[in-house]
């Protein structure tokens, strides 16, 4: 009998591996798996991670896991609706800030064992 490997468990593995490929690149972690509640005139939103740069940017990353290319890839998931809610938690997360730093929306896509970074996936416009 196999294993059963759950959807949740491929993406929190997803989300450590870009993690660790982050780290690597000299970011640092601010925040992993900010959640936005859904309220009346909202959906809500979740941010896979939240990283710095060396120069102070603020990155929220939106983590994308296939086991390969098909259908368009890892990357071309990230819908528009998506990319939405992710910048919806961030306008949420940027709130704290008296004075907001630089921001920057990310996606790594995972395929296989490829990892892909796009930095300045898409814009709050």
């Amino acid at each position: 009998m196999g294993v059963v490997v759950t959807t949740k468990a491929v993406g929190e593995d997803g989300e450590s591996r870009a993690l660790a490929h982050l780290l690597s690149q000299g970011l640092t972690l601010v925040q992993r798996n900010y959640r936005v509640a859904a309220g009346p005139h909202a959906r809500g939103g979740e941010i896979d991670l939240i990283v710095r740069e060396r120069d102070g940017t603020l990155v929220f990353v939106e983590v994308k896991s296939r086991k390969t290319g098909r259908f368009g890839g890892a990357a071309a998931s990230v819908s528009v609706t998506k990319q939405r809610s992710v910048i919806f938690a961030a306008r949420c997360y940027l709130r704290a800030f008296a004075s907001p730093p630089a921001c920057r929306f990310d996606v790594v896509a995972i395929e296989g064992e490829r990892i892909e970074w796009l930095r300045g996936a898409f814009d709050a416009s």
